[in-house]
Parts: structure tokens; sequence; C-alpha cells
């Protein structure tokens, strides 16, 4: 199953959740409607509300309590994306320029702030605790990450253990929502709600790790940011980590140097020669397909249906991406 496939599989789904981003975002206040809309509709994957709905389709839900999660899983990553341009200081996401770089760090801070607001009013809508303290704990989480992730950066001596806490953090933890959920808002037994959560999490791993090797192996206008920004920005992730452990004297300190000083880019080529030297691509790719492997693993005792499918073949295409 392809991606074609699987968007319209969940097609009907996506188009309500849609709608009730649309009808979210609207506020009196014009510049949140203003930039409001230039977000919601910057051609983003909605990679994690259609991962709700596959999973919450999967478990035979009977009601429309997924296209409201789905939302608000949407809300939250889009928050996280305002934020972290400002943060990042980038200018280009998705082959479009960042909110900030439009309408300034002011108004991208402070409409973050509104989706984040607005997601913890529609949790309440659905008079679940459950509910609440999975996404308000999800949400914690990924500050942690955010802000664990900033502690790390320029910083060459970062372990691998604390490379991957930050992932789970930043990214694999909201994927572990967006599929545990489906699972808790089914009824579903103890032991599938923990499949359901560690499908997320390996599958947002294996997504994470993809990424990763994406800014060094994909050019600006596939992968819809500038290629190179993690180095230019000193961030150690696995890649560059694993070269630099590897690499000759003179490249280890080059790549060590390139994370202290966030001055790397005009080394770019040579440290992704490095990388293929030392197999550090590969490295990171194989752990990518680990987690995938996992992820799928997770879904053993879950029915097979068309949208069981169709999670499946996710876990492929995450780690199998040029974007």
């Amino acid at each position: 199953m392809n991606i074609d496939q699987i968007k319209a599989l969940a097609e009907s789904d996506m188009q309500a959740v849609n709608q009730l981003i649309q009808q979210q975002v609207d506020s009196d206040v014009a510049l949140i409607n203003q930039l409001g809309f230039y977000i919601v509709n910057s051609g983003g994957k909605r990679l994690r509300p259609l991962l709700t709905v596959l999973a919450a389709r999967a478990l035979q839900i009977d009601n429309q309590q997924h296209h409201t999660l789905a939302a608000i899983i949407e809300f939250i990553h889009t928050a996280t994306l305002l934020h972290d341009d400002v943060v990042d200081e980038s200018t280009m996401r998705r082959g479009r320029e960042t909110a900030n770089a439009l309408f300034g760090n002011q108004a991208s801070v402070l409409v973050g702030d509104f989706l984040y607001t607005r997601s913890f009013q529609m949790m309440v809508s659905l008079h679940s605790m459950r509910v609440m303290e999975i996404l308000s704990d999800s949400t914690n989480r990924i500050a942690q990450g955010e802000v664990q992730q900033l502690m790390n950066c320029n910083d060459p001596d970062t372990s691998e253990e604390s490379y991957f806490d930050v992932i789970y953090g930043k990214t694999a933890r909201l994927f572990e929502a967006a599929t545990q959920l489906a699972a808790v808002i089914t009824g579903q037994s103890t032991a599938t709600e923990q499949a359901m959560q560690a499908y997320g999490k390996h599958l947002g791993t294996a997504f994470q790790l993809a990424d990763d090797i994406l800014d060094y192996e994909s050019d600006s206008e596939a992968m819809g940011k500038n290629a190179g920004d993690d180095l230019a920005e000193g961030k150690p992730t696995l890649p560059l980590l694993y070269a630099m452990w590897h690499a000759s004297e003179d490249d280890k300190a080059l790549i060590r140097t390139a994370i202290e000083e966030a001055n790397g880019l005009p080394h770019f080529a040579r440290i992704v020669n490095v990388m293929q030297d030392t197999g550090a691509l590969s490295y990171t790719r194989q752990k990518a397909f680990e987690q995938a492997d996992m992820a799928i693993s997770a879904l053993n005792n879950v029915p097979d249906s068309e949208y069981k499918q169709a999670l499946i073949a996710l876990a492929h295409i995450a780690v199998d991406r040029n974007s």
C-alpha cells in the first residue's frame, strides 16, 4: 500500500478533520485568522492526525471522537513547529517561508500559544480524564524534549542515549499519543492500548531518524527545508555523532568544532563524505529500520484490516522517503 492509497482510504475522515481544524482556528483576532490560515494550508503531511484516524478505524471506532483527537494532535504539532522555527531561526519549512519569516517572531510565538490553548479547550470537550492525562503529559514531554535539545546543541559530547531521549520527547511522544489515544477512545484492553502506544513510539522514532538522515542526503527543494540546517545549528544528531566517533583525528576535530561553534556549513560536503566513509548514514538508517520493524511487530494482535495494513505500510514509508 503506497501513500496515495493510504490517503484515499482515510479521505473522508481527513476531510472531516480538516474542516474541524478550519473551524477551530477561527478567531475574532484578525492576525490569528491570517497566520492560522497560512499554517493550516501550508501543505504539511498531516501524518500525526492521519495516524489517529487510521488507528481508530483499525480498532473499529463507532463515533466521531477520532476527528476531534486528530485535530488536537495537529494543533499541538503545529504549535511546536511555530515555536521551533523561532528558536531555530528557520526561514523555510515544507517548501515555503516559515510563519516567523513572514509574520515575525512575536506573532509566531503568540499564535503557537493560541493553538496550544485551543487544543486544550478541545480536549475538555471529549469529557475524558484519561485523554486529558495522556495529552497533557505528551505536551509537557515535548517541551522537555525541546529544552533538552537546546541543551545538547553545540555539545559534541552528547551521547547516543541522550540523542534518543531528545527525539522521543520532541517527536516520538506525540506519535505515541496519536495512536495510544485511538485505543483509549475505543475502550480497548490495557494490552491493546500498550501495543498501540508502542507502535506510535517506534514509528515516531523511525521517522525522526530518517529525518535526521535527510538533512545530509536530500536537497532543499525535495526536503522542504534548508539542507544542512542541523549542521548549521550545531545539532548533534546521530549521523553527525557517529561520524565523529569513527572519523580520523582531523575529521573528528572538524566535526567537533562544527558542533561546538555551529560553523560546519562551509564544510558540508566534506562532512557528508566522512559520514559515508564511516558508515554513519548506514548506521542511522539501520536504527530507523529496526524501529520500524518494532512498530510493525507491535500490531501483531490487532485484527487484520485494510486500516492495519495502512499502519504497517506507514512504518515502511517513514524510513523510505526523500522528504
